[in-house]
């Protein structure tokens, strides 16, 4: 099992300019992501289902977020001492937003993230949650 400091993954989309990276949310605030060319990952505030057991390795915060990065090109639990939550403006349903190979399309059903050359990814929404 992964787990990433999101300190890391959100240091190494910042490090690109405006364009290589950005947040957003949806538009019920429930979800906020972080994309850019090395990764994406969402946070959600509220939900109804429960996350895998929290590994002994994770000191921080855990099951509140997945992510992808261009690295290991596939999802995973984020354990991390800080949030995507509010990290932009709203992307309306039926609209989606690209970084390199990584794309997010906004659903009323959810978030669904993924690298677009493997087909890796996830879906997470407030009902449940696919890691694919």
């Amino acid at each position: 099992m992964r787990i990433v400091l999101l300190g890391a993954l959100i240091l190494g989309l910042l490090a690109g300019t405006a364009q290589a990276s950005t947040g957003f949310q949806s538009p019920s605030g429930n979800i906020g992501c972080f994309i850019g060319k090395s990764g994406v990952r969402c946070d959600i505030r509220a939900r109804d289902w429960s996350p895998p057991p929290k590994p002994a390795s994770c000191d921080l915060d855990w099951g509140q977020g997945v992510a992808v990065d261009k690295r290991d090109r596939k999802a995973y639990w984020v354990c991390a001492g800080d949030t995507t939550l509010g990290a932009g403006d709203a992307l309306d349903y039926g609209r989606s937003i690209g970084a390199g190979l990584l794309i997010c399309e906004s659903e009323e059903s959810g978030m669904t993230c993924r690298d677009t050359e493997t087909g890796r990814g996830f879906t997470i929404s407030k009902q449940a949650y696919e890691i694919f």
